[in-house]
């Protein structure tokens, strides 16, 4: 059974930065991507960015493109999203999730951890 946990949310000053971190369990995750979502008051849930496990390929949101840094660790099975500059606009819900490399949904997800950057 596949099982995502976020951690590392919390508050912080506009132009701050944040690390997430996704602790992934269950199996095994070579042929599989892992994203990051966000989801703010109401507002859809939209792709911030993803990466998959065996080549380290990158894919960002327009708006986090250059400021967010998504990156893997093999070994603890853990895939963190480093936010830089943070705006006002980047408070949300952030979550996890992963898919099989050619799937067409996010069949996983974790619980969710809370970004509120103030002003």
């Amino acid at each position: 059974q596949v099982q995502l946990v976020e951690s590392g949310g919390g508050l912080v000053q506009v132009g701050g930065s944040l690390r997430l971190s996704c602790a992934a369990s269950g199996r095994t995750f070579s042929d599989y991507a892992m994203g990051w979502f966000r989801q703010a008051p109401g507002k859809d849930r939209e792709f911030v960015g993803s990466i998959t496990w065996s080549g380290g390929s990158t894919y960002y949101a327009d708006s986090v493109k250059g400021r967010f840094t998504i990156s893997k660790d093999n070994t603890k099975n853990t895939v963190s999203l480093q936010m830089n500059s943070l705006k006002p606009e980047d408070t949300a819900v952030y979550y996890c999730a992963a898919h099989r490399i050619g799937g067409s949904s996010w069949p996983y997800w974790g619980q969710g951890t809370q970004v509120t950057v103030s002003s």
